[in-house]
């Protein structure tokens, strides 16, 4: 008997409408990918409304004094056009400090000349960076020494502010809700540049995993640790529940202070919040193939690589997000109507989330096209960070070695 080349698939895969149990395995799978799918997608359609831009545009009300606190360490490609933006902030009082730790291009220089035009700049110094630190958490825990303002704003080398940027965050953290509390920290996801192959494939998925899989209703309307989250590339805190909770020295080690800080002020009772800071400031993240992995592999085991996480992770991504496609492939060769069905709304799900976000968030649109591929290059970034902390290899950024998660 000749059987078409479909047919000898589903024989070697014993995947039939008449498999043992009476069940097609590719209708369960079907059933499992859709699940899988449909958890971020209904989390996305709630977080969206949540993740907002900060409220208050510049409207000459009166804000507290600011000290912008910018680690540097070799941007030389980058620092003139950050200290420019800062400067040209709207509708706020600010001193901008920057901390030159230890570079060997030009960043001390391009920091001094800027200095040398507005009196508002101040260059800095570091010194030698202590056993048992990591740079940046020790960079920035020397800059909040050095801050005389009682607000602290950490912004990254590469972040570009927009006019409004800073005096919408501080008018956030200025406000006091509803439980007649204000915020300690609030910090925001800038846009991102996104110009290599591995830059537009992976970075838009920081946006999916945050509006996909953290419930912000919770991270709003409570102050519970878990619920935690930021961006390390703008931290605005304020100087009392930094100093109470110790800041930057109580997570010396770490390599992700934008979800570890908000967490430990939250472990203090502080509230923290986080914004779409898409449409007032610009960061390039990484630059090409290496930055992009080694850069998302240093703070995976804080975050979705963590070995309690990333079990659960792999499996709502791999399920809700890549396996979808072969499912429904499985189910068109075995006709099963239903099976395409339900294979194929999984799969539009994942591509919805993925198509607002690019539009709301000004993201690549062929990273969305990517979709699925996107994500399994996601997880294997994850589990490769997470196998280099099994094996203690380190992580090395900025030339120097790191132990990762530790």
């Amino acid at each position: 008997m000749n059987l078409s080349p479909h047919a000898n698939l589903i024989l070697v895969l014993g995947l039939g409408k008449d498999a043992p149990g009476g069940t097609s395995v590719v209708l369960v799978a079907a059933w499992i990918v859709l699940a899988c799918a449909a958890i971020p997608a209904i989390l996305f359609a709630v977080n969206v409304w949540l993740f907002r831009r900060p409220f208050r545009a510049w409207n000459k009300r009166p804000l507290p004094p600011i000290s912008v606190l910018i680690p540097a360490r070799n941007e030389e490609n980058s620092i003139a056009a950050a200290i420019a933006s800062v400067l040209a902030s709207r509708g706020v009082d600010l001193e901008l400090i920057v901390l030159d730790d230890d570079s060997t291009d030009g960043t001390a220089k391009l920091v001094r000349a800027a200095a040398k035009e507005d009196g508002r700049v101040r260059l800095v110094s570091a010194p030698p960076l202590p056993a048992g630190w990591n740079g940046k958490q020790h960079a920035c825990w020397v800059l909040a020494g050095l801050a005389t303002r009682d607000v602290l704003c950490f912004l990254d080398a590469d972040v570009r502010v927009g006019p409004e940027a800073i005096y919408r965050m501080v008018s956030e953290l200025n406000h006091v809700g509803g439980d007649g509390a204000e915020m300690a920290l609030v910090s925001g996801f800038p846009w991102q540049e996104t110009e290599t192959f591995l830059e537009w494939l992976l970075l838009p998925l920081i946006h999916f995993v945050l509006l996909g899989f953290l419930p912000l209703p919770g991270e709003r309307w409570s102050r519970r640790s878990e619920f935690a989250t930021g961006c390390g590339q703008f931290l605005m805190v304020r100087r009392e529940p930094y100093f109470a909770s110790k800041g930057h020295s109580a997570i010396r080690m770490t390599m992700h202070d934008g979800l570890l800080l908000p967490q430990l002020l939250r472990r203090k009772a502080f509230k923290t919040g986080v914004y779409d800071l898409s449409k007032d400031a610009a960061c390039r993240m990484y630059r090409g193939v290496d930055e992009v992995w080694q850069g998302l592999a240093k703070n995976a085991t804080e975050g979705m690589a963590s070995p309690g996480r990333i079990p659960v992770f792999t499996v709502l991504l791999l399920f809700g997000q890549v396996l979808p496609v072969v499912v429904a492939v499985l189910a068109w060769a075995l006709q099963d109507a239903v099976a395409v069905t339900l294979s194929m709304l999984a799969l539009g799900l994942g591509y919805m989330v993925r198509l607002v976000s690019a539009w709301q968030y000004r993201q690549s649109w062929r990273g969305a096209a990517l979709h699925p591929l996107g994500v399994l290059v996601l997880l294997a970034v994850q589990w490769y960070a997470l196998v280099g902390k099994l094996r203690r290899r380190p992580a090395v950024w900025k030339q120097r070695s790191y132990e990762v998660g530790s």
